[in-house]
């Protein structure tokens, strides 16, 4: 049985492990996906319609460019029956043409259909899409395969940060 909870782990899961299947787990067939990108150093289109597109978009166009990914939702998952779920999330991951790193923030908003518990429709804000040299891969990667996956509380997160520079950005938005 679907609920609001494993229709976002679904998704997770999906995007991050280069699963598109899992999205039908996740999204209803009609699902809408937004996207604000409040950052130049990634780019989205702003909607998106249908689940197959959504997973063109989100999980096989992206598994192109992006490996070792974790996206982390922050606080309490949904209760199973949830029709809305709104949370901070961070991500990290390495692009597989240079082995720079990304990590990026931002905020996701969910509404699920009652009636299957799959979403119909998905908000995505990205307030940030940092960039980090390479040579942080093995501080950042230790972090983020250290925490809670894919629910983190940000004071785990925030408590356990590498002290980088170039994650500074990040921390603020999740600290606030």
């Amino acid at each position: 049985m679907n609920n609001a909870t494993s229709a976002i782990e679904n998704y997770i899961f999906g995007k991050d492990g280069n699963r598109p299947d899992l999205l039908q787990h996740a999204f209803s067939p009609d699902a809408t996906l937004n996207v604000l990108v409040k950052t130049s150093t990634i780019l989205f289109p702003p909607s998106v319609q249908g689940r197959e597109d959504i997973a063109e978009v989100l999980v096989r166009s992206f598994s192109l460019q992006y490996e070792n990914v974790y996206t982390f939702c922050f606080g309490t998952p949904p209760k199973p029956d949830a029709n809305v779920h709104k949370c901070k999330w961070l991500v990290g991951m390495s692009t597989k043409a240079t082995g720079e790193l990304r990590v990026g923030c931002g905020e996701y908003h969910w509404v699920f259909s009652p009636q299957s518990g799959l979403a119909i429709q998905l908000s995505i804000t990205i307030e940030h899409m940092l960039e980090c040299p390479s040579l942080h891969m093995r501080k950042i990667m230790d972090w983020l395969q250290g925490r809670s996956y894919p629910w983190c509380e940000s004071t785990d997160m925030l408590e356990s940060a590498p002290p980088l520079t170039c994650l500074q950005p990040v921390l603020a938005y999740i600290a606030t």
